[in-house]
């Protein structure tokens, strides 16, 4: 099997890379010559390439600056994957692609499951929504997983801002009402591996088991280093609500994702948040590679 991976020096990449390689003849290509933010490149890529499965782990991350860079999140997020969609399809390919809960608006405290309606609230979600639109009318092979509030040993993520700051300030202000849970990238790159073995298709939701609120999550963190005798700054770990927080673009409150599809479907059963947390904790801290 050849495989087109986009996006491998990313948080998510790394791992696709580790648990792509027993599938195949994994290729990742230099962002010069395949780069989402000018979809035009994607097509000669793939052409050259002509891999079986093309697995797109590169996005437009930045929620917030998405709403002033409308064009290039939206060129990265909802034009590049229907470009690999369309070349998906000419080559024969399946399309791997990751969404996000975002593409919802978070109303209610139920978890969303795939056939829920979507209704973004912000630009990231809606480029997202879009780009998910565009490899489902594409007439290619694919395979979307929508994920959630991911963490990774290296990159930004709200693991490694809790923790550090927990080391270096003495007050800290989280969001008390955004709810979801917390994903070890790890875990998304082993079920895509998993789904990739079965041939699966079509969507399904990829996020650890349970929910936590932000602030509670951040709590967490703050007691597991405690617990080890680390050095903490932290006296103050206060709750807000986002509206208080104020962030340039609206967060969904529920973010929790329904994985029902993944157990009934492939017999796959998702850990809890907490062990994918107090491992990345662990490796950060016990294991000499603080955030």
């Amino acid at each position: 099997m050849r495989l087109l991976l986009l996006g491998s020096a990313g948080r998510l990449g790394r791992e696709l890379q580790r648990v792509l390689a027993p599938l195949g003849a994994v290729t990742c290509p230099a962002r010069g010559r395949a780069d989402l933010a000018r979809p035009s490149t994607l097509m000669a890529c793939v052409r050259a390439e002509r891999p079986d499965v093309i697995v797109n782990a590169a996005a437009y991350n930045a929620v917030d600056r998405a709403e002033t860079e409308r064009e290039l999140a939206f060129a990265v997020n909802a034009d590049a994957p229907a470009a690999l969609a369309a070349a998906a399809r000419e080559v024969g390919a399946l399309l791997v692609h990751y969404s996000t809960d975002q593409v919802f608006d978070g109303r209610g405290d139920a978890p969303y499951d795939e056939d829920d309606a979507p209704g973004p609230i912000n630009a990231y979600g809606t480029g997202k929504l879009q780009g998910e639109a565009g490899v489902r009318a594409s007439g290619c092979r694919w395979l979307i997983l929508r994920t959630s509030w991911l963490h990774a040993a290296h990159g930004p993520n709200f693991l490694r801002l809790v923790a550090s700051a927990a080391l270096e300030r003495e007050r800290l202000d989280v969001v008390a009402d955004e709810v979801g849970a917390p994903t070890a990238v790890e875990l998304v790159a082993d079920v895509t591996a998993q789904l990739l073995h079965d041939g699966a298709k079509g969507l399904y939701h990829v996020t650890a088991a349970d929910a936590t609120s932000r602030h509670a999550l951040a709590e967490e963190i703050v007691a597991w280093m405690r617990a080890r005798g680390l050095p903490l700054r932290l006296r103050e770990l206060r709750p807000v609500t986002s509206r208080e927080f104020a962030a340039p673009a609206a967060r969904p409150l529920n973010a929790r994702l329904a994985t029902r599809r993944l157990q009934a479907r492939h017999g796959i059963v998702l850990p809890h948040w907490r062990a994918g947390v107090e491992q990345r904790l662990a490796q950060w801290f016990d294991r000499g590679m603080p955030p």
